[in-house]
C-alpha cells in the first residue's frame, strides 16, 4: 500500500489582505517545490509550518539532516507533487483578497470627498454668513427679557418683560420716496409664556414728529435719516430709527427694543428663498389689482381669491402692498397674514435643514436689510420664537371693534388716520396696548393687589387702579382707608414673602418707594385672604408721573 496516500498534508490559508501569501508569492502560484535536473538539489529539510497572522507562514525549527534516511525519498516525492487547493475555496479567497484593497480604497476616497464637500460648504457658508452678518447684525438694540437669566435690575418698567421689535418695510433706493416706511408692524414676544402679538401701525397716522412738526408717521424714519449728522449709512439709519421711536412710543406707550428695516427686494427674495408661503385668505382680504412694475413697461395683475393660496415672492410683495379697493387697515391685516405664514415657513425644519434654502435666504438679506440685533441676540430670539405655536400669535389692530380707536380724516388736503378721541389723544390706545401686551412677568405672577386711598384726594384709588389694570396688573380691591390719615408717601406692603419679586420691582419703580413686608399700624385695613400686595396711597401718588393723572 502506498503510504503517501495516507500522508496528511498541512493546509493553510493562501492569502493575506494585501493579496500575497506570506512567503512572497502571488495568490495562485503553485506551492509545490521541484528540483530541476541541471541544478544541484539542496539537502531536504523537514520544517514545521505554522499559520501566522498573514496566512501561511513557514517557520523552520530545529532542522536535521534526513538525506540518508528512508523518509528522504518520501519527503522529496511529496515536495515535488503540486499542491492543488480546493477550486471553490481558492476562487472565493482570490475574489475576497482582490476585493478588499479596492473597497478600502473606494471607501477612503469616499470619506475624503465627503469631508472635502463638508469643508467647502462650511467655508462657503461661514464666509457668506460673515459677510451677511456685517450688514445684517449690526448690534445696538437691547431687550432685558431676551437673556436666559434676566437681571431684574435691567427691567426699567412695565413692558421690559417683553421683546418688542419694530419691523419696517421701505421701497429702497430704487423706489421713489425709498425711505418712507410703507409698512410698520410691532412684533411683541412674551418669552416667559411663549406668546407673540403682531400690532400694525397705520402708515398714514397723523403724529407730531419731534423737531419736524406734524406729519404722517411714515415720514419719521426718513426725516431722522435725512437730518442725521452721522457720516456713515449705519449711523444715519440709526438716527432715523431713534426719531421714529420717539414718535411712536408717545403713541403706543411701550418701549421698542429692536428694529428691522427690510426693503421690497429683500422681502420678495426672502419669500422665494424659502420656496414661497401658504396662507388661508379670508373673504375680506381678497385682492384684485393691477400694479405698474417700476423700471419696466409692464403691469403685474394681482388676483388673490378667498381660500388656501400659495404666494411666491412677487405675489406676496404686491399682495402686502394692495390697498386700492379698501383702506390702509385691510392692508395691515394682509401683512400680518403673510408675516405669520413666513414665520412658520422660515422656522420650519425643512428650511433650516436645507443648505440651498439657507444660502438663498442669506443672499436675499445682506445690504437689503438693516437690524440692530447682534448674532447672539438673533440666536437667542430664534430659540424663543420657535417655541411659540402659530395659534399663540395674536393679530392686533387699532380699528376693529371693540378696539376701534382710529378713524380716517383729512388734514390740509391729505387723507390721514387719527384717534377717535381727538387729534394726538392716544390715552385709549395706550391703555389697550399696555393691557393686551402684558409684561411677561406681571402676567406670570398674576399677583392680587388691593389699593386703598389714605388721602383726602377724591378718586385717587380708582384712577391708580385703572392705570395699573391697563398694564395688566390684577387689581382686586379699590377702596378708601377707614380714616384719611393723609400720608405724604405711598406704602407698598409685600405679602408674597419675596415670591412675586418682579411685581414688587415694578410697583417700587412706579411709586418710587421701597416695599415693606408688614402692614403699618393704625391704617384700619383688614387684608383679604389671597391678597399679595397692599398699596396705601399717599399724596405723592397724585403727583407721580407714572401713576394716576399722567401717562
Amino acid at each position: 500500500m502506498d503510504e503517501r496516500k495516507n500522508f496528511k498534508r498541512p493546509h493553510a490559508k493562501a492569502a493575506s489582505l494585501d493579496g500575497f501569501v506570506s512567503d512572497g508569492r502571488q495568490l495562485g502560484a503553485p506551492l509545490a517545490r521541484s528540483y530541476q535536473p541541471n541544478r544541484e538539489a539542496p539537502t531536504p529539510v523537514l520544517g514545521v509550518y505554522s499559520q501566522g497572522v498573514d496566512g501561511f507562514n513557514p517557520i523552520r525549527q530545529a532542522p536535521r539532516d534526513i538525506s540518508h534516511t528512508p523518509e528522504a525519498a518520501e519527503a522529496e516525492a511529496l515536495l515535488n507533487e503540486p499542491i492543488i487547493l480546493d477550486e471553490d475555496y481558492s476562487k472565493k479567497k482570490r475574489k475576497k483578497a482582490h476585493r478588499h484593497p479596492r473597497a478600502r480604497r473606494r471607501l477612503k476616497r469616499g470619506i475624503v470627498a465627503f469631508l472635502a464637500i463638508i469643508f467647502v460648504a462650511a467655508a462657503y457658508f461661514g464666509i457668506k454668513l460673515y459677510v451677511t452678518e456685517r450688514h445684517l447684525f449690526r448690534g445696538g438694540g437691547k431687550a432685558p427679557a431676551l437673556a436666559s437669566n434676566v437681571d431684574i435690575n435691567q427691567l426699567k418698567g412695565e413692558g421690559d418683560g417683553r421683546i418688542n421689535i419694530l419691523l419696517l418695510g421701505i421701497g429702497g433706493p430704487t423706489h421713489q420716496g425709498g425711505d418712507l416706511t410703507d409698512s410698520m408692524m410691532l412684533i411683541s414676544v412674551d418669552p416667559i409664556n411663549h406668546k407673540m402679538a403682531l400690532l400694525s401701525i397705520p402708515r398714514d397716522l397723523w403724529v407730531k414728529i419731534p423737531g419736524d412738526g406734524q406729519q404722517k408717521i411714515n415720514a419719521a424714519y426718513a426725516y431722522g435719516k435725512e437730518g442725521s449728522k452721522q457720516k456713515t449709512l449705519a449711523g444715519q439709519e440709526s438716527d432715523g430709527l431713534d426719531l421714529l421711536d420717539q414718535t411712536l412710543e408717545s403713541v403706543i406707550g411701550i418701549p421698542i427694543h429692536y428694529h428691522a428695516v427690510v426693503n421690497f427686494k429683500a422681502f420678495q427674495q426672502g419669500v422665494d428663498a424659502v420656496g414661497g408661503v401658504d396662507a388661508n385668505v379670508p373673504a375680506n382680504l381678497t385682492a384684485h389689482e393691477s400694479f405698474w412694475i417700476e423700471g419696466t413697461s409692464r403691469f403685474y395683475n394681482l388676483n388673490v381669491s378667498a381660500g388656501q393660496q400659495h404666494f411666491d415672492g412677487t405675489r406676496a410683495l404686491y399682495y402686502s402692498r394692495e390697498r386700492h379697493n379698501d383702506s390702509d387697515f385691510a392692508r395691515s391685516e394682509r401683512q400680518r397674514l403673510l408675516f405669520t405664514a413666513l414665520k412658520d415657513k422660515t422656522l420650519s425644519l425643512g428650511t433650516f435643514s436645507n443648505p440651498v434654502k439657507i444660502s438663498n435666504l442669506l443672499s436675499s438679506l445682506g445690504s437689503n436689510v438693516y437690524t440692530d440685533f447682534s448674532v447672539n441676540d438673533m440666536t437667542r430670539l430664534y430659540q424663543i420664537v420657535q417655541k411659540v405655536p402659530s395659534n399663540s400669535i395674536n393679530s392686533l389692530d387699532l380699528v376693529t371693534a371693540p378696539h376701534n380707536f382710529l378713524t380716517t380724516g383729512n388734514i390740509n388736503g391729505l387723507s390721514v388716520v387719527e384717534p377717535r378721541a381727538g387729534l394726538f389723544n392716544y390715552s385709549a390706545i395706550q391703555n389697550y396696548v399696555h393691557n393686551t401686551l402684558k409684561d411677561s412677568f406681571i402676567a406670570k405672577e398674576n399677583s392680587q393687589i388691593a389699593i386703598y386711598n389714605a388721602t383726602t384726594i377724591n378718586g385717587l384709588a380708582a384712577a391708580s387702579a385703572d392705570k395699573l389694570r391697563s398694564y395688566g396688573y390684577n387689581v382686586t380691591i379699590v377702596d378708601n382707608t377707614p380714616s384719611a390719615t393723609n400720608p405724604s408717601t405711598t406704602t407698598i406692603v409685600d405679602l408674597s414673602r419675596g415670591a412675586d419679586k418682579y411685581t414688587r420691582h415694578y410697583l417700587e419703580q412706579r411709586f418710587n418707594v421701597k416695599a415693606v413686608t408688614s402692614m403699618p399700624k393704625n391704617t384700619g385695613v383688614t387684608t383679604p385672604a389671597g391678597t399679595t400686595f397692599v398699596i396705601i396711597l399717599g399724596r405723592d401718588a397724585a403727583n407721580s408721573s407714572k401713576t394716576s393723572f399722567a401717562n
